[in-house]
């Protein structure tokens, strides 16, 4: 006869490890897309938290009252946010990215409803948004987020987390200055070749000035824009990849912050 004990403190413990990763689940990506119910992300970040109860060791937890307690559950929902944070910061570069495109392309104009955060992005955005995420997806970036949140329990235990917020917030500029190269980077061939293709025109202009310059570049711009959009496609996954080595350092950075 199977017999299985489970106290006060243990129902504690699991509902402490059910708040990081919840926490986590509602800001990272893959898991935090809008689109997904929320039964089913609540659904799965106990399943999650179950898993983790099994596999890791019992830990202590120290309080007196009720306050204490409410402490050490706001300290791990910031934990888990700030984790989910990390990771979520460098997937929103592809949208930066697409923006870039189109305001080049001439489609800054046109917007469309992304499904996944319920927001107005540019169709480039979507289109960037969806490819990193796909190839992201292949490459097991969400098994990798999910042992990465594994591992922070042994790094920065329950009720350890230490928030120096001096060390947050310069990572956190460390990383936004890279931004901007990060998003020139991954819409650097069209915006190449759009910065030709106006010295072109910007030519024929001086050329033939009869030629209605300004109602021809519009279109040359949108074909052109979408030619190279369609053959840099295979340039993509050199993106995903550098997306994703950001998006690991950007996580171990703001864990090694917050360790005791």
């Amino acid at each position: 006869m199977l017999e299985s004990t489970f106290s006060y403190a243990d129902l504690e413990y699991l509902l402490l490890i059910f708040v990081r990763v919840a926490s986590f689940v509602y800001v990272a990506p893959f898991f935090s897309m809008s689109n997904t119910p929320r039964r089913v992300r609540a659904g799965f970040s106990f399943f999650v938290a179950v898993l983790f109860y099994q596999a890791l060791p019992r830990q202590g937890i120290v309080y007196d009252t009720l306050t204490g307690y409410t402490i050490i559950v706001l300290k791990e929902v910031i934990t888990g946010l700030i984790i989910g944070f990390a990771a979520n910061l460098c997937a929103t570069v592809v949208s930066f990215a697409g923006r870039i495109a189109d305001m080049e392309m001439g489609l800054a104009m046109a917007s469309m409803m992304d499904p996944t955060t319920r927001q107005n992005t540019s169709i480039t955005g979507v289109y960037y948004n969806y490819m990193v995420l796909l190839m992201l997806f292949l490459s097991g970036m969400h098994r990798y987020l999910l042992k990465a949140l594994a591992e922070t329990y042994t790094l920065i235990p329950i009720n350890g987390a230490v928030f120096r917020h001096e060390a947050l917030l310069s990572s956190l500029m460390e990383f936004l200055s890279n931004y901007i190269f990060i998003g020139f980077r991954i819409c650097l061939p069209i915006f190449a070749v759009m910065v030709t293709l106006n010295a072109v025109l910007g030519i024929l202009a001086k050329v033939s000035p009869q030629i209605n310059m300004f109602a021809v570049g519009m279109q040359m711009k949108v074909l052109v824009g979408i030619s190279i959009l369609f053959f840099s496609t295979s340039m993509l996954s050199g993106a995903a990849t550098f997306i994703y080595e950001q998006m690991r350092n950007m996580v171990a950075v703001f864990v090694e912050v917050m360790m005791p």
